[in-house]
């Protein structure tokens, strides 16, 4: 079933990058794809800055529709609609920064790029990015299969929009409030070693490196959680996990339980009260999650999903390149 499942994915990713791609002009394709193996594709960050790749605003409209086809080969439906109001946001931040004087980047919901690596109708290894503010996907696929899945970034500012058309909207709210409850939810000695720090960190630690090095035992062990606790952080992880399309989904959540939940600690900084500056992470082994709401007065959100060892598919292809490219 998992093959099947995979297959499936890589073919309508395949389908999807390859219609993009045939839409493009010669100029813009040169902007939209880069070989697999250069350095380009294991470069990501996550505040507006310039980035390589095809920005929505050159591409015609028929363009676009056949980007966020790339886009949405991905994500299920849910996640695609968070990562459209991710980027729609930047309407919302905009305004709202020249509302408080702040002097920032351009807030510009066509400034996202898509970019393709290596050929989608190939036989050699590819995948396909997609990067903005508080929005970077990464996914790579090779021999029918989809080998990798993470960074998976997304973020949100302001997290809860509090006035304007769109006051209310919490984009990543879950992913706070589940946390929260957890975090309330552990008595003082499960407390103690959940907490790492009293003050919450700037951002997320492993900021946009591109191999995750964090200690991998902080923090309290989930096999000292009651049952109640480890559900909820098992409903937490899948709140991350099932951002990516479900067949997908299902595979990785699978592979965490036969590994285990009780081998994932829960770390915590900063006071576990909704409106303040917080931090968390859930880590062990190769998965990773890390959150952090410190910025713009605990309204600001960055999240992400990382595997130690695959990001980028990283451990698959030093495995090829060991078998096929050393001599």
């Amino acid at each position: 079933m998992a093959t099947t499942t995979a297959t499936t994915s890589a073919r309508q990713m395949a389908e999807a990058s390859s219609r993009f791609l045939d839409s493009l002009g010669p100029e813009q394709k040169a902007k939209a794809t880069f070989d697999y193996l250069d350095g380009e594709r294991v470069f990501w960050y996550y505040p507006p800055m310039n980035r390589h790749g095809l920005a929505i605003r050159d591409m015609e409209a028929g363009q676009r529709e056949l980007a966020y086809a790339v886009m949405a080969s991905g994500l299920t439906a849910d996640s695609y609609q968070k990562a459209k109001l991710i980027i729609e946001h930047e309407s919302v931040l905009g305004p709202l920064e020249k509302e408080q004087g702040v002097v920032s980047f351009v807030r510009d919901p066509e400034l996202y790029y898509f970019t393709v690596f290596g050929d989608p109708s190939g036989a050699d290894p590819w995948g396909w990015r997609v990067e903005g503010h508080h929005v970077s996907l990464h996914f790579s696929i090779w021999g029918g299969k989809v080998i990798s899945m993470t960074p998976f970034f997304f973020g949100a500012n302001p997290a809860d929009v509090r006035s304007g058309p769109k006051s209310g909207l919490r984009i990543l709210g879950a992913r706070q409030d589940m946390a929260l409850e957890l975090m309330n939810s552990l008595d003082a000695g499960q407390r103690s070693k959940a907490l790492l720090y009293d003050k919450a960190p700037y951002d997320i630690l492993t900021y946009n490196s591109s191999k995750v090095s964090l200690p991998g035992e902080q923090g309290l062990k989930a096999a000292k959680m009651s049952e109640t606790q480890k559900q909820m952080l098992k409903t937490l992880v899948a709140e991350y996990v099932n951002q990516v399309r479900s067949d997908l989904a299902e595979q990785k959540l699978a592979e965490l339980e036969e590994e285990g939940y009780d081998r994932l600690h829960w770390a915590w900084a900063g006071p576990a009260k909704a409106g303040e500056e917080h931090y968390y992470r859930i880590h062990g082994g190769n998965f990773v999650i890390e959150y952090d709401n410190r910025q713009n007065g605990a309204n600001h959100i960055h999240s992400v999903w990382r595997d130690v060892e695959n990001d980028f598919a990283s451990d698959v292809m030093r495995e090829h390149l060991l078998m096929y490219h050393v001599l």
